[in-house]
């Protein structure tokens, strides 16, 4: 059997898979994350782990971090950005267990925290991904996002 030399993605892949993420995000929703940072790092720093009690850093593949659009104010100063990472390690090995092609498990991983920042917790997300099964995708999300 011959031997097949496999590079996985790099940090920079992962950037040009976001940002096609990106454009695939109506304009109206892009708008309103146009002031979010996103970073691609190989893992959630020591401090995530803990913070999230996670077993390993590799159980996750993102985080949202910011103060999410229904907790902010216009009278509020902004002591942060808001940052969206993905992870990049932890994404391959998802990617690498599915059957899912890995522009897809980016574009899924970036439109979950992106729900962060709108204020959606994971049980709305549930919710919005089974509608999008449904077909009831458009509908359900011109409700939560005004």
């Amino acid at each position: 059997m011959p031997t097949v030399n496999v590079i996985a993605p790099t940090l920079a892949d992962f950037e040009e898979l976001a940002r096609q993420a990106l454009e695939q995000i109506p304009p109206h929703f892009r708008a309103k994350i146009e002031n979010v940072a996103i970073r691609i790092e190989e893992f959630p720093d020591a401090e995530v782990v803990a913070q999230m009690e996670l077993e390993s850093p590799f159980d996750l593949l993102g985080l949202y971090h910011g103060v999410s659009l229904d907790q902010k104010s216009h009278f509020d100063a902004a002591t942060e950005p808001d940052i969206i990472f993905l992870y990049r390690r932890p994404i391959l090995e998802y990617w690498c267990e599915g059957t899912d092609a890995l522009d897809a498990v980016v574009g899924h991983v970036l439109i979950h925290e992106i729900g962060h920042h709108f204020g959606f917790s994971d049980d709305d997300m549930a919710a919005i991904e089974a509608a999008m099964t449904a077909g009831q995708k458009r509908d359900l999300l011109r409700w939560r996002i005004q």
